[in-house]
């Protein structure tokens, strides 16, 4: 409902927001705790393997040779470059990871399928959650002005968008603030991103198999079984198969389970929490998103 009446705002954005603030007002009760677990985990799962209900790889592929090629140097480029400025600064491995990932392809969802795969620590997850919201949401007020100034038409205004801005809704808001065009090139270039995350995560899960990063001593998939959900979706929405009821009531029910997971979250999203976290974080991300917003502008100028 709130979402419906704040420009760019996400039911997953908000539900953070909201957890945060029941969370920071509030004392909990512990008896709710294993609830909150189950949304965490299980929810956000079952929602990222639905996620793959929004992508078909026809739309994606339709972008062409030079668009893609600009949406795997953000996502390739964004994610290398945050995961070294982050060891420069001394940032943990798995926040800079969380960072690195929540920037460079989907924004929170991406965040916690990654932390569903590291397992970071809380105070890692929260954090990054959070900045998804902060610098996402300057994205959304920065971006358009900056394309008019620089003179851009709206389909590499759109290219720019996708590829640079963290959530979806994100994308819409910012996209719609510059034109009809840009919007539409704008969804399937993040979409594109979006696509991107099941080989990532692969590649993290292939990763932590042969590091020891991974503290645990657990095996850790090579492929986790909801990466693998959501390419079985992807796919089966490529064929166009699906009437459009189904896709509607997937879509909905994966808002639904992304939301409850979000607000989950949310939850330990705790102020004393992110003041112990310190500055560095903070810088990292800053960091992040001018990075990963160059890329994407020198793509979109040279690929339209």
């Amino acid at each position: 409902m709130v979402a419906r009446w704040i420009t760019g705002a996400s039911p997953l954005l908000i539900a953070i927001i909201a957890g945060a603030v029941v969370a920071n007002l509030v004392s909990l009760p512990q008896r709710i705790q294993p609830g909150l677990q189950f949304c965490a985990k299980r929810l956000l799962r079952l929602g990222v393997a639905l996620l793959g209900l929004q992508v078909t790889f026809t739309d994606i592929l339709g972008l062409g040779s030079a668009t893609l090629a600009v949406v795997v140097a953000v996502v390739v480029l964004g994610i290398g470059v945050t995961m070294l400025l982050g060891r420069l600064l001394g940032v943990s491995w798995t926040q800079r990871l969380l960072i690195a990932c929540g920037f460079s392809i989907c924004g929170a969802a991406a965040v916690a399928a990654v932390d569903g795969v590291a397992e970071a620590k809380e105070e890692e997850l929260i954090t990054a959650l959070a900045l998804v919201v902060v610098f996402g949401t300057l994205l959304i007020a920065i971006l358009p002005p900056a394309a008019q100034s620089l003179g851009m038409n709206e389909h590499a205004s759109g290219v720019w968008a996708g590829a640079a801005i963290h959530e979806v809704a994100q994308v819409v808001a910012a996209g719609g603030a510059i034109g009809g065009t840009a919007l539409t090139t704008a969804v399937v270039v993040k979409l594109a991103r979006v696509a991107l995350l099941a080989p990532v995560l692969a590649a993290i899960g292939w990763h932590l198999r042969r590091s020891s990063q991974h503290e645990s001593g657990r095996s850790v998939p090579l492929v986790p079984l909801f990466v693998l959900g959501f390419l079985a979706c992807a796919g089966l929405r490529t064929t166009g198969t699906l009437p459009a009821i189904v896709l509607d009531a997937a879509g909905f029910t994966q808002t639904t389970l992304l939301t409850a997971a979000m607000f989950a979250l949310g939850t330990g999203v705790r102020l004393d929490t992110l003041a112990r976290v310190g500055i560095r974080p903070l810088v990292l991300a800053a960091a992040s998103t001018v990075c990963i917003t160059s890329i994407a502008l020198a793509g979109a100028l040279l690929a339209t």
